[in-house]
């Protein structure tokens, strides 16, 4: 199969970056093409909306299309606690799955199809089941929900010290982030030759702007087993599950499983795609997600 991965000089110019508060917090989003569906695309753990660059114009072409920073990455605000409100508010999965509902009218609009990847996908998950009022549809791309992130959870006295020491800790996470960047990148892609050291220190920057450190120490502390196997046959809507056929991070066969688990949910498998299949394999996943909205979303208006 042709590899389709768009080097970062040839994509097209990036759409306008606007701004808008939610619960709170300014997120940083970019928005494309009108009209229904409102199609919502949620990045991983370490990348940025720029993940969705390759697909998000093409996406366009069936409505409107909102590409957002996640609390903690990209341009969006790094939030820290105060007198009023802990990590748990900010950064648990819970929190952000709401603000991720609550996004949805403040763009104007009553429901949305959620595209998630990785972490994103589990935040997706847990929106729609929590809220399904707001949720149209789902594609899941290579989500984390029997593994990692969903199923991760910091014993209570580790996190007692780090809280206790959160600078050290800042510090001492930062640095590993650090140095373990480009691996972790690389480790993401099928044929991570192809991922260029221009791309990983754009990826890089992208991540590492304000107190990002701080940020990310609470997210890891407000990381919960979320307990998702035994809650996915209360999702009853459309749902489409992509998965790269070489994933490392989300081996394939956790992608399959989740797809028998979701009451008639499809399985896509992308040939030479890792964990990040959309920019990977862009073509392909688009004619997924073009076939599986025709058929489930609304019409355009």
């Amino acid at each position: 199969m042709t590899n389709h991965s768009i080097p970062l000089s040839s994509r097209t110019a990036d759409p306008p970056q606007i701004f808008l508060e939610v619960n709170g917090i300014r997120l940083h989003y970019q928005r494309l093409g009108s009209g229904e569906p409102l199609i919502v695309l949620v990045h991983g753990s370490f990348l940025s909306l720029d993940s969705w660059s390759a697909i998000q114009g093409s996406l366009a072409e069936l409505g409107t299309v909102v590409a957002f920073d996640r609390p903690g990455f990209g341009a969006s605000d790094r939030p820290l606690p105060g007198s009023d409100r802990s990590s748990m508010a900010l950064y648990s999965a819970e929190a952000q799955a709401r603000l991720l509902a609550d996004l949805i009218p403040a763009l104007g609009f009553e429901q949305a199809v959620l595209i998630g990847n990785s972490t994103g996908g589990t935040l997706a998950v847990l929106a729609a089941l929590v809220h399904p009022e707001r949720v149209s549809a789902l594609v899941l791309i290579d989500a984390m929900v029997y593994s990692g992130y969903a199923t991760s959870e910091v014993p209570a006295p580790v996190r007692s010290l780090m809280s206790a020491a959160k600078p050290l800790f800042g510090l001492l996470m930062g640095f590993a982030i650090d140095r373990l960047f480009a691996k972790v990148m690389r480790r993401f892609w099928y044929r991570h030759e192809r991922l260029s050291a221009e791309r990983i220190a754009q990826l890089k920057a992208n991540l590492m702007q304000g107190p990002w450190r701080e940020s990310f120490v609470e997210l890891f502390l407000a990381t919960r087993h979320l307990n998702l196997e035994q809650r996915l046959t209360g999702l009853r809507l459309p749902t489409l599950v992509i998965t790269g056929d070489h994933d490392r991070a989300v081996k394939p066969e956790e992608s399959r499983r989740l797809a028998q688990a979701i009451p008639g949910a499809r399985l896509c498998v992308i040939p030479e795609a890792g964990h990040l299949p959309h920019e990977e394999q862009p073509e392909a996943v688009l004619e997924a997600i073009r076939t599986f909205l025709t058929e489930h979303a609304p019409a355009r208006s």
